[in-house]
């Protein structure tokens, strides 16, 4: 493509979503927003040369998330002399069809959840952090041994670093892992409820909800998955680099503590110590208006 007729930040043209929904934060930043691919860049002997520009100076982790936003655009391909069109990816051709039509509508309620995942998670409440660990991580951006071994970088084992017995990924690090597991387990005990299986790490995100709590205190509530999340992944990198050993109860106590400091800093009125939110955490979010 040639990028002249498709919108940088609107149109899907590079992955499945378009960088708007995949990158919020960033899109609220930019000058750009409305313009076309070609708009943003200018060929250099015979190479693309990305030039976006931002309405102020950015924060170390929005920094972090422009990063991953350049990484990703690595992977499209411009062409100086190319024709854009469109592209009906249900069908093999790029070809619409009454019938492929039918069966996304089928997959509507699927697609209605990926396209909601990230929009979730940015109005959940939690460190900034703690929020762009989860968003890598829905991402799949993560450096996972499968993720290094795709971008042809050397590692010792493909063997997931928690447990040793299948090959890691985030989808296993994260959902599969016994290690995993017994932290979500911990988290479902706590809060007094059953635990659901989810085929990916996008729905069990976005299904992690409790039904008697407002959307606002649900909003909390995923904040927790957040803070659970990154409190897996930073003892998966002791072990890789310091050898440490993996406890699932000191995981989860992390992840508690990290959301009880959120709410007592950044919620009014909430007054609940963290020995409260330990014993009843359903009263202590009951508390979240």
């Amino acid at each position: 493509m040639s990028g002249g007729k498709a919108r940088f930040w609107e149109d899907v043209w590079l992955q499945d979503s378009n960088l708007k929904s995949l990158y919020p934060r960033l899109y609220t930043l930019s000058l750009d927003q409305g313009k076309t691919v070609r708009e943003l860049g200018v060929w250099e002997e015979d190479r693309w040369r990305w030039r976006l520009s931002w309405r102020r100076d950015k924060f170390e982790w929005e920094g972090n998330m422009e990063n991953e936003l350049i990484s990703s655009l690595s992977l499209g391909r411009l062409y100086q002399d190319a024709q854009d069109y469109l592209f009906w990816k249900e069908d093999s051709k790029g070809m619409f069809s009454v019938k492929s039509a039918y069966s996304l509508l089928a997959q509507h309620q699927t697609h209605e959840v990926m396209d909601n995942v990230f929009g979730l998670l940015w109005q959940s409440k939690a460190t900034p952090k703690t929020l762009v660990t989860a968003w890598r991580i829905l991402l799949d951006r993560l450096p996972t041994n499968d993720n290094l071994i795709r971008r042809g970088i050397q590692v010792n084992s493909p063997l997931c670093a928690l447990c040793g017995l299948s090959d890691e990924s985030s989808q296993h690090v994260f959902l599969e892992c016994a290690q995993g597991q017994r932290v979500w387990s911990r988290c479902y005990r706590w809060i007094g409820i059953l635990g659901a299986n989810n085929k990916d790490i996008r729905s069990h995100f976005v299904n992690f909800s409790l039904v008697h709590l407002s959307s606002t205190q649900n909003q909390v509530w995923r904040g927790l998955w957040a803070a659970i999340v990154r409190s897996i992944w930073e003892p998966r990198n002791q072990v890789v680099f310091r050898g440490g050993i993996p406890d699932a109860d000191e995981v989860f106590q992390n992840a508690q503590l990290w959301s009880w400091l959120w709410l007592k800093h950044k919620t009014t009125g909430f007054t609940y110590a963290f020995s409260d939110w330990l014993l009843n955490p359903n009263h202590c979010l009951s508390a979240v208006i």
